[in-house]
């Protein structure tokens, strides 16, 4: 019987975690996590996520600043306001939502939050840490560390002997994403849009994660019988059946086929979405209890 993973009940147990954690050091040392949030003009689906994440964080207990920003804002007024939370000491992260508007250039502003305070993971230090192996000096990006509570939640810690396939090769998941993967002793294949025998690859999977933008790429055929297989694409296609210019979300992987195949697997929407949100207040928690001098909670 196929596992289907409910995303939406995972990501409250790490809710769950990050309170505790949060209540435990203010109780301790007196000290509350600070999240900033920075948002730049008006766009519709970037305010809906970061009022959730705001929402989020206040629901932690943590200390909670949204700074809207208009449209014309210039790049030295949002190098500015980064480099004011990076002096503020009450402040654990800082996350400016993407993407910016188009006169701004984001990877400068990115490069420009201190490293301890890059809760998004997006720093080339964070990265490199993720890359080098280092997972207890930086800050893992919130969907491969959402995607891995996954695997270890199904496989353990030691992923010894198992065979794993990401396909996606971006430096927001599929790199890090390996890294982790590695890191925790599986034998890696990135694989990719030029990678000879595609589905030839995956079916070697023990633990197969989909990060193409692609939708439903992934056949059943692809995928090896009782695998892991974690599927992190979001792409919205025509859904006629539901209505005229009516559409719906799908996964890289054709989802029901690939179900009556796979040992466990998560759906879209429901798996890996809702941890994004988890792992960004674990991250602030982490960083909370790294200022602090203290041993930050696992996840």
């Amino acid at each position: 019987m196929t596992t289907i993973i409910d995303g939406k009940q995972v990501a409250a147990s790490v809710i769950d975690t990050v309170k505790s954690a949060t209540a435990a050091l203010e109780k301790d040392a007196g000290v509350r996590p600070g999240l900033a949030v920075i948002i730049v003009g008006d766009d519709p689906a970037s305010h809906a996520y970061v009022s959730s994440k705001s929402r989020m964080a206040k629901e932690c207990g943590f200390t909670s600043i949204q700074h809207t920003l208009p449209e014309e804002t210039t790049q030295e007024e949002l190098a500015r306001l980064v480099e004011t939370l990076n002096a503020d000491e009450t402040i654990h992260g800082i996350l400016v939502q993407l993407p910016l508007p188009k006169h701004l250039k984001s990877e400068p502003i990115i490069q420009s939050i201190k490293p301890e305070k890059d809760v998004d993971g997006l720093h080339v230090v964070n990265a490199g840490k993720v890359a080098t192996g280092d997972l207890d000096g930086g800050l893992v990006s919130c969907t491969p560390a959402g995607a891995m509570v996954f695997v270890r939640r199904t496989h353990g810690d030691d992923l010894s002997g198992l065979n794993a396939v990401v396909i996606g090769r971006s430096n927001l998941f599929g790199k890090p994403m390996s890294a982790l993967l590695l890191a925790a002793n599986a034998t890696v294949t990135t694989a990719h849009s030029r990678t000879k025998d595609l589905a030839g690859v995956c079916r070697n999977a023990d633990i197969l994660v989909a990060a193409v933008g692609r939708p439903e790429m992934v056949k059943a055929d692809w995928v090896k019988p009782g695998a892991t297989v974690i599927d992190v694409g979001i792409n919205r296609i025509a859904a006629p059946e539901k209505g005229e210019g009516k559409s719906r979300l799908v996964g890289d992987v054709a989802f029901d086929e690939a179900a009556k195949v796979a040992g466990v697997i998560t759906p879209v929407p429901g798996g890996v979405g809702p941890m994004t949100i988890a792992m960004l207040m674990a991250n602030t928690v982490i960083a909370a209890y790294r200022k602090a001098g203290r041993t930050p909670p696992k996840f």
